[in-house]
C-alpha cells in the first residue's frame, strides 16, 4: 500500500513529507512508549503513536520507520515538525484513537511489524 492510501484511509493530514506519499508500507507499529519502539519495532514499518515531541522522531530516525501517525488529532511540536523535515520522516496526523487507526489499516492489509514477543520478555 502508499503512504498517500494510508493518509486516505485515516482522513488524515499530511504535516511533513508530501514528497514521500508514494512510498510502499506494509507493517505498522503502534505504542507511545518509546522504548518499545525500540525494543519491538521493524524498519520500514509505519509507527502509530499519540507523542507530539522530538524524542518520537529521534526514536523514529533510529529504527528508520517509514512514517509517523500522530493519533488522536494531537499536532506535533514545532521543534518535532523541523526534525522529522531534517531527518524526512513523513508525519501524518489523524482524529482516530490509536485502537481504531490500527484496525484500519489492519482491515485494509496492513499488518504488525511483529505478531507477539518471545515468552517472559521484559525490558
Amino acid at each position: 500500500m502508499k503512504l498517500r492510501d494510508v493518509k486516505e484511509i485515516l482522513d488524515a493530514h499530511v504535516v511533513v513529507g508530501e514528497e514521500k506519499l508514494d512510498m510502499d508500507v506494509h507493517t505498522a507499529f503502534g505504542a507511545d512508549l518509546m522504548s518499545d519502539v525500540m525494543a519491538f519495532a521493524k524498519a520500514g514499518s509505519l509507527l502509530l503513536t499519540g507523542l507530539t515531541n522530538p524524542q518520537v522522531i529521534k526514536t523514529a530516525a533510529s529504527r528508520n520507520i517509514a512514517a509517523i501517525i500522530v493519533v488522536r488529532g494531537k499536532e506535533p511540536t514545532t521543534e518535532a515538525i523541523a526534525m522529522a523535515k531534517d531527518l524526512q520522516i513523513p508525519i501524518l496526523t489523524t482524529n482516530y484513537i490509536l485502537f481504531e487507526t490500527a484496525g484500519i489499516l489492519y482491515s485494509k492489509g496492513i499488518v504488525g511489524c511483529l505478531k507477539k514477543v518471545e515468552s517472559g520478555f521484559s525490558k
